[in-house]
């Protein structure tokens, strides 16, 4: 094969490999939109009352499954979320567009990855039928870990992290740094426009909830007490609680439905 042939070779391949990475992408992007739109969905019901299931990523997929061709909308979901993982998988491997050749960006995306991954196993663990209890699983994990040496310790890191993670999507979306992630040359104004309120609102909504998830977490570290521990669910129930509750469960539940809506835009627009 010449040296002309074989470069004419390797760009179609680099071409082809540019393709897949952007459909795994975009189909990850829009299971995850979709997921929190749902999550937003269920905590509306319970801020009114009428919630059956948890608010969090089981409570969303068991809200598909009680629907008219949930199971068909389960099996996207669980292909989105696989290929979303994929998708950050690959970056964590190869380095990820436009954040350089440092390990930091690659750590996230290799941390995002196993985050999906899981979605993709517990879509899958809803699809098949097996009855599992998402917050219950998180607080037994966290009461196995805070009976070793160290493991309050160690669970009152891991929420300050979280609150660390939820902090800084809270400036991510205030400073609207999600913006240049988007393709906005190929928006109208119009769009561009309520594209960056859906992101703005919904990054701020999504980071104050999870730093109160971490909160819960080192409370939970403290207190000796790991049914604090569950993730969205007890943020969002933690809200309920509070004077004006269910006011303040609408607005981040309206928040995550706006960070899901939005999500469905970045499918759309994202560079990849």
């Amino acid at each position: 094969m010449s040296s002309s042939s074989a470069r004419v070779s390797m760009k179609a391949r680099r071409a082809s490999d540019s393709r897949a990475a952007q459909l795994l992408a975009r189909a990850g992007l829009t299971a995850r939109g979709v997921i929190y739109i749902l999550i937003g969905i269920v905590a509306l019901l319970a801020a009114t009352g009428q919630g059956g299931h948890q608010a969090d990523q089981q409570g969303a997929l068991q809200l598909v499954a009680s629907q008219p061709f949930g199971l068909v909308a389960l099996w996207l979901l669980a292909i989105g979320f696989v290929g979303y993982a994929l998708w950050r998988f690959s970056e964590a491997a190869f380095g990820v567009p436009g954040e350089g050749t440092g390990a930091g960006p690659r750590l996230k995306s290799l941390v995002r990855g196993l985050v999906y991954a899981g979605f993709a196993v517990l879509t899958f663990k809803v699809i098949l039928g097996k009855q599992t209890n998402q917050a219950g699983q998180q607080q037994d994990f966290t009461a196995s870990v805070m009976r070793h040496t160290g493991g309050r310790f160690a669970v009152g890191i891991v929420g300050l992290i979280i609150v660390i993670v939820g902090l800084a999507l809270v400036v991510e979306g205030a400073r609207h740094k999600f913006m240049k992630h988007l393709r906005t040359g190929e928006m109208s104004p119009q769009t561009r426009k309520m594209v960056k309120r859906l992101g703005t609102v919904g990054t701020v909504a999504r980071g104050l909830v999870f730093a109160l998830a971490g909160i819960l977490v080192i409370d939970a570290a403290i207190t000796y007490n790991a049914s604090k521990a569950s993730g969205l669910d007890a943020a969002l129930r933690t809200l309920r609680n509070q004077p004006f509750g269910e006011f303040l469960l609408i607005i981040a539940a309206l928040g995550l439905i706006a960070f899901g809506v939005y999500g469905l835009a970045e499918a759309r627009w994202r560079k990849v």
